[in-house]
C-alpha cells in the first residue's frame, strides 16, 4: 500500500566522494548495512553518552569516533555499528534528530566503515562544514576555520591601530592639572560643610545659638 508519508528508515541522498562502487552498488550496501554515521556531534561529546543513547535500539558492536586529522582530537562525528540492519533502521526511526549533548545530532544510514574515514577532511584537520562554518558555536572549537582567522586578523589591528591612551598628550597637562585642583577644592569645601551640620547636630548649642539668629 502506497503512503504519502516518508519512512524515517530512508537513507539521504548524500553520497561519499570516497566510495568506489556504482549506485546500484552503493544502494545495496546501504540496504544491507549495520552502520550509521553521526553528525552534528559536539566535539566534548564522549563515547559513553553517545554508546547511552545509541544502544537504545539494538546491541552495539562498536563505536568509532570522528578525529581531526592532525591533532587527533574529536571533531564532531562519529560511526556507530549495529549487529543486525534492523537495529540501525530502528535507530534511524527514533534517534535520528535528537538531543545529544545539548545539540541535535543526525544520523544516516552507511555503506560500511573503512580504515581512515574516522578523520576530518578539511584542510586545517576537521570536518568540511568547519572551514567555512560563520557563527560561533562553542559546542564545535568557537569560530570556523575561515572566520578563526578573520578574527584574529581584526583583533591583532585593534590592537596596533585602537591602543588605549596611558600618557596624557603634551599641552594638556596644565588643563588637566587645574580641573584636578577645582575638583580637590569642591571636595574640600563639600567636607567642611559636612563636618559643620554634624557638629551642629551633636551639640545642642550649636542648634539653639541658631534659632536665636533666625528669631532676630
Amino acid at each position: 500500500m502506497a503512503s504519502i508519508v516518508q519512512s524515517l528508515s530512508v537513507p539521504s541522498t548524500y553520497k561519499d566522494q570516497q566510495y568506489q562502487g556504482t549506485s546500484s552498488q552503493l544502494a545495496l550496501d546501504l540496504a544491507n548495512s549495520t552502520t550509521l554515521y553521526v553528525g552534528n556531534l559536539s566535539f566534548f561529546t564522549t563515547e559513553e553518552q553517545i554508546y547511552e543513547l545509541f544502544s537504545k535500539c539494538g546491541e552495539i558492536k562498536r563505536i568509532i569516533m570522528g578525529l581531526d586529522r592532525n591533532q587527533k582530537t574529536p571533531c564532531g562525528f562519529c560511526f556507530v555499528e549495529y549487529y543486525h540492519n534492523a537495529d540501525a533502521l530502528d535507530c534511524m526511526k527514533y534517534i535520528n534528530s535528537s538531543k545529544l549533548d545539548e545539540r541535535i545530532v543526525r544520523s544516516d544510514l552507511d555503506h560500511g566503515y573503512r580504515e581512515g574515514r574516522q578523520f576530518g577532511r578539511g584542510r586545517s584537520g576537521g570536518q568540511v562544514r568547519d572551514e567555512y562554518r560563520l557563527e560561533f558555536d562553542a559546542g564545535r572549537g568557537g569560530w570556523g576555520h575561515v572566520r578563526a582567522k578573520q578574527e584574529a586578523e581584526r583583533e591583532r589591528d585593534q590592537k596596533a591601530n585602537y591602543e588605549a591612551i596611558t600618557t596624557i598628550p603634551e599641552g594638556a597637562n596644565l588643563d588637566y592639572k587645574d580641573r584636578k585642583d577645582e575638583s580637590s577644592k569642591r571636595s574640600r569645601d563639600d567636607d567642611e560643610d559636612e563636618e559643620e551640620q554634624q557638629r551642629s547636630k551633636a551639640n545642642p548649642r550649636f542648634r539653639e545659638g541658631d534659632e536665636e539668629e533666625e528669631d532676630a
